[in-house]
Order: C-alpha cells, then sequence, then structure tokens
C-alpha cells in the first residue's frame, strides 16, 4: 500500500465522535454533540416538498440561488442596517465549518499567523494547519471566557495575517461585546489582518443582549469573512447549508476555492430558506425558544452538585464539576456517560494542549422530557 503523510499529524478521531459513539453504545443521553433531537418548523418541510415537487432538482449557481441570496441580503439590510450586494458579496455554502475552511483557503499562505482564542471550535485549528499557515493560541479568561485584550497585544506580529472571531461562542456561550469590537477595530487598524468571524449562532443568543456581528461594523467588514449556518439557526443540522458574506473582492477569491471544491449547493433546500427567510417572526422568535430552554435546563441543575456558568448564546452551557470528582474532565466525561447515562463533552478538548479546567459543555437544544431525564440522572451523582 502506498504510504499516506499526512497533512494533519496531531489530528485524531474528534471527541464528538467518541462522545456519540460511546453514548450509542450504553444508550446514554447525548448532551454532547450539538444537534436539536427535536424537530424544525412543519413549514419548512412544506416548502423544500414544494421546491422539488416544482423541479427545482438541478445544480443551483455556484454561488447559491440568487432569491436566497437576495433575502439574506435583505435580512442584513433589517438588522445591521448594511447594504450587502446579493450578487457578488454572498455565497451559500455546504455548512458553517465549510464556509470558515473555504474563507481561511482564500487568502492563508505557508507561515501566516492567526490569533485563535481558546477554548475553539475545533475545525479552526486544522483549517489553519492544512494550509500551511500556524495557529497563534490565546487563551480565554475564565470564568467568564473573555478577551484580555493585554495578551493580545503580546502575540500580534509582523507575520500575523488574521483573527479568527465567534460570538455566540462555542463551546462557552460567551459573547463579543461592543467593547470587544472597539479592541478588535484597534488592532486591526491600518494593517493587512484579515478577520473570520464565525456568527453560526447569529440568533442564539439570549438576555436581550445584542449580537455584536462584524456586519454592524463598515471599517471591520471590508476586511473580514463572516460565516453562518442555517442548520444552527433553523434546528436542521443536517441539512449543512450555510453561507458566507465578504466583500466583493474577497468574494472572488473565496468563490475560486468554492467552485473546485462543492461548486454548489442543495438546490430544493436552497429554494425553500429563500421562502422562508420573509418571516422575520420565525428568525426573530428563535433566541427566546433557546432561552427558555437554557433556563429550564439551568434550573433543573440547581438540584445537582455541578456548578453551571453562564450561557449567554449558542446551544451550550459549561459546568464545572469541583464539587463531584477531582477525575481529568476527559475521565469523568466518559465515566459519566458509562455509569451515570449521560454524555457531555469535556473542555479541554476544545484546546490545542488539551488545557483542563475541569469544565464540561451541556447542550441544552433538546426536548425538555430529554434535558428532565438527563439531569435525574446526573442527581444520582
Amino acid at each position: 500500500m502506498p504510504e499516506i503523510k499526512t497533512k494533519l499529524p496531531r489530528v485524531g478521531t474528534n471527541i464528538f465522535t467518541i462522545m456519540s459513539g460511546l453514548a450509542k453504545d450504553v444508550q446514554a443521553i447525548n448532551l454532547g454533540q450539538g444537534f436539536p433531537d427535536f424537530d424544525m418548523n412543519p413549514s419548512l418541510h412544506e416548502e423544500v416538498s414544494k421546491a422539488m415537487i416544482n423541479g427545482f432538482n438541478q445544480y443551483a449557481p455556484m454561488p447559491g440561488w440568487m432569491p436566497l441570496r437576495e433575502a439574506i441580503a435583505e435580512k442584513i439590510h433589517y438588522l445591521y442596517g448594511t447594504n450587502i450586494d446579493p450578487e457578488t458579496e454572498i455565497t451559500i455554502t455546504p455548512g458553517g465549518t465549510c464556509a470558515i475552511y473555504t474563507a481561511f483557503t482564500s487568502f492563508l499562505q505557508r507561515d501566516d499567523e492567526v490569533i485563535v482564542f481558546e477554548p475553539s471550535y475545533d475545525s479552526y485549528v486544522p483549517n489553519i494547519e492544512i494550509n500551511g499557515a500556524k495557529a497563534i493560541l490565546v487563551p480565554l479568561k475564565l470564568p467568564e471566557y473573555k478577551i484580555d485584550w493585554e495578551i493580545v497585544d503580546k502575540v500580534i506580529g509582523p507575520r500575523t495575517r488574521a483573527f479568527i472571531i465567534n460570538s455566540p461562542h462555542n463551546p462557552t456561550g460567551s459573547v463579543l461585546s461592543a467593547d470587544d469590537m472597539v479592541e478588535l477595530s484597534k488592532r486591526v487598524k491600518d494593517t493587512e489582518i484579515i478577520i473570520v468571524s464565525d456568527e453560526v449562532y447569529e440568533h442564539l443568543i439570549f438576555d436581550g443582549i445584542p449580537h455584536q456581528s462584524i456586519l454592524r461594523y463598515p471599517e471591520l467588514f471590508k476586511r473580514s469573512f463572516v460565516c453562518f449556518s442555517f442548520g444552527k439557526v433553523y434546528n436542521c443540522t443536517g441539512w449543512k447549508l450555510g453561507y458566507c458574506v465578504a466583500p466583493a473582492a474577497m468574494s472572488k477569491e473565496f468563490r475560486k476555492i468554492h467552485q473546485f471544491n462543492a461548486f454548489s449547493c442543495n438546490t430544493p433546500m436552497q429554494v425553500a430558506l429563500a421562502n422562508y427567510l420573509n418571516d422575520k417572526e420565525a428568525y426573530q422568535s428563535l433566541s427566546g425558544i433557546m432561552q427558555k430552554k437554557r433556563d429550564h435546563f439551568t434550573s433543573l441543575m440547581n438540584e445537582t452538585r455541578f456548578t453551571l456558568q453562564p450561557s449567554f448564546g449558542s446551544y451550550f452551557i459549561c459546568g464545572t464539576y469541583e464539587k463531584i470528582s477531582e477525575e481529568s474532565d476527559k475521565e469523568f466525561a466518559i465515566r459519566l456517560t458509562k455509569e451515570i447515562g449521560v454524555a457531555t463533552i469535556p473542555v479541554s478538548a476544545f484546546y490545542q494542549e488539551g488545557t483542563d479546567n475541569k469544565v464540561l459543555r451541556f447542550c441544552f437544544s433538546k426536548k425538555n422530557e430529554t434535558l428532565e431525564k438527563a439531569v435525574i440522572r446526573l442527581c444520582k451523582l
């Protein structure tokens, strides 16, 4: 057999596959992987069926179905007051993760450096390294998981090519503030630094906090790739549809990669989403629905020995277990799955060096009865 020299020598089977496989083997309740166990809005079923029946089953244009791009541009203007050209500045992608990968691949060169805040979504660093660049890891300040801009000043340098930011944040549920956006602006002004902004949980932000999208800030947007996910906000993660918004010149480079990778995305689902986006209430109500699930889970967890940390967005909330065990978070998560029957994700998996702060990530985007059954089991600890 020919030998393949790996491009990602530090990467093995990811923790989501491991924990979900273990959960399935022992029939545990899976609060690990970030997907809902409830269905999406039936209106989306109807729209997809209608699109297929009406013959929208062949390739969509490479950048995406134009009515969908137009609907996205209208939504962006409605939410953020920013004018986006759907012809040249929006590209539909097979999921938010693919959008992030394509963004990095469109501009990174060997030995470039990208500032990554940890804990971080697990695709960021492999995306950077497969392009021959280097991730410069900056730890977020605990327990709030906030950016320490003084540390950023120490690591930013002549090879810094990009920042990747994520708000609402996976895995912690923290969010960037307006002050953070001011600080980011200061550090990229008059530089060639590019921003990749992961905003897949755009509509899942709680407590009336405004989402600090890059799209609110013209000076930041002109150097940014902003990545989104339909799957996360409309509870249809298996659709794997997202999009990237970037200035025309940057989108041109993005599409050079996209056309030879995915080329185009699922047509009937794009047609369905184009129609569904006309219903503003459908996306504006999402934060309230998910906030109720967060609050319900938090209330239930008060009966356990876990200490939950604040979550202001996303599907996730983190908790410490210092009252229960001194095990590593991975060991404890595995035991929790096998013995108690509840699967979680150890947050050390979101650090390249496996930093263990004895924190687990719980996914609360589940049916209330799922959360209730899980907490009954967790109360046994």
